[in-house]
């Protein structure tokens, strides 16, 4: 009889789902239906059972064909790729959980290598203005519980987190939002009229790269100054308006996304973004969200942070002492100054998201993809181990995109032979100690004088 599997948590994006109910076959081996996920959530379970998976390494062959190799094999190989490079780059986590992140770093610090994940390619920005100014925010059952103004600032959540609207901002009932939507006032703010700007009460068409200036003006009118006619491409009385909602609301969240770390200012339009956040709450309780992509793309800047003390960017090639300076040390400047000499792609897909240009400089020297899935990046590398998927085939932490931990559950077992990426990293750093040992021993064999014998003087 197939067998329900309850509270099972998306493997999809931030929003990190976790009221998903899986239908099992009787003999646990095939996903037969998903409720309450999102499509492109309900994919990533089918995908699991639908035969066309990966279950072996494959080394690339000198005629540019791929040959499946063992487990035991891709591991020997990326530890000596790991050894012998001077300057290795290990990048991405956006899809794998804790327990593997905190393995890779292990890797990363015995191979002193650059250990960076896709936050330096998205949310990296928001990071720097953190740093500076600080994170006002909540968790998003705060949101659902007592928010009754939601702002929507660079971010289309109807296409990239599918359920968010439905779970946390928009649509639920929470303690103090009885009455869900008829109780919020939803204004979103957007070079674009999205699909979410469909659902606002109050949708503001900010001109392209102008985001600051709206945000200054929000600050002004907030303090009582006076403001231009128009700024930013919206008139001064909808500022006004706005500015009088955002000040009368009993509880606000702006939650914010790309167009904000990847239009001109950047960290700048974060860090205004922060200061008007804090602005509001000299008048109402206000908080701020940055909407992660990935569903365990805030993990990364939670472990190393807790293990090194940086979130991202983390140069470890002095082993012992860790480094962060984006623009020296973030992946994308390493790759296009051709200063990494071993890749290796995680949980991510590099070579759909990176510029070709630094696509080309890591594609001459050795390119490891450790991924579930056939993607851009494990068709040009030269060793592509699969895994299992985590939430579907191994257990984990991951952080919602709010910094809550959350345990994932798997519901099936992965393919025979499949381990999971924190195996891997164990492995290959078990490999790694076993390297160094043997070449410990041959350089202390080089030293041992002519005559005396490895124990000791030679005493005849």
């Amino acid at each position: 009889m197939p067998k329900k599997v309850e509270n099972v948590g998306c493997p999809y994006c931030g929003v990190c789902c976790d009221d998903l109910v899986v239908t099992v076959s009787d003999d646990g081996k095939k996903i037969l239906e998903v409720e309450n996920a999102c499509a492109i959530g309900n994919q990533i379970f089918h995908h699991a059972t639908d035969g066309e998976r990966v279950q072996l390494p494959r080394l690339r062959q000198p005629d540019g064909t791929y040959k499946d190799i063992s487990y035991d094999e891709a591991i020997d190989y990326a530890a000596n790729v790991l050894y012998k490079a001077k300057k290795p780059l290990i990048y991405g986590f956006g899809s794998t959980n804790c327990e593997g992140m905190a393995a890779a770093a292990k890797v990363a610090e015995k191979a002193g290598a650059v250990l960076d994940n896709c936050a330096s390619i998205c949310h990296g920005s928001s990071f720097l203005a953190i740093f500076d100014n600080g994170y006002p925010s909540c968790t998003l059952g705060e949101t659902k519980n007592r928010a009754d103004v939601i702002v929507y600032w660079g971010a289309n959540p109807a296409h990239a987190h599918p359920r968010h609207m439905s779970r946390y901002s928009i649509f639920p009932r929470g303690f103090f939002t009885g009455k869900g939507h008829k109780s919020r006032k939803i204004i979103v703010v957007d070079p674009r009229h999205t699909d979410t700007a469909q659902v606002a009460d109050i949708y503001l068409q900010v001109q392209q790269g102008h985001d600051y200036e709206l945000f200054d003006a929000f600050r002004a009118v907030v303090r009582g100054h006076e403001i231009p006619d128009v700024v930013a491409g919206i008139k001064r009385e909808q500022i006004v308006e706005v500015a009088d909602i955002l000040k009368k609301a009993r509880f606000g969240t702006i939650f914010y996304g790309m167009g904000l770390c990847h239009s001109d200012g950047r960290n700048h339009n974060v860090d205004i973004a922060i200061s008007l956040t804090r602005d509001l709450n000299d008048f109402t309780k206000w908080t701020i969200m940055a909407m992660r992509g990935h569903y365990n793309i805030t993990g990364p800047g939670a472990v190393w942070s807790w293990q090194y003390g940086y979130p991202y960017c983390l140069d470890l090639t002095k082993r012992d002492i860790a480094h962060m300076n984006p623009g020296e040390t973030s992946s994308i400047d390493l790759a296009m100054r051709d200063e990494v000499d071993a890749f290796i792609n995680i949980g991510t897909d590099a070579g759909a998201h990176f510029p070709i240009d630094a696509v080309k400089h890591l594609r001459k020297h050795p390119w490891i993809t450790i991924d579930p899935n056939i993607c851009m990046a494990s068709e040009i590398s030269d060793l592509h181990i699969p895994v299992g998927i985590v939430g579907v085939e191994v257990p984990g932490i991951v952080y919602r995109m709010d910094n809550v931990p959350i345990q994932y559950r798997k519901v099936i077992d992965p393919p025979e032979g499949v381990i999971s990426d924190e195996e891997v990293f164990e492995r290959i750093h078990q490999r790694l100690c076993e390297l160094e040992a043997e070449e410990a021993a041959k350089e202390h064999a080089k030293a041992v004088p002519e005559g005396v014998r490895a124990g000791g003087m030679n005493h005849e």
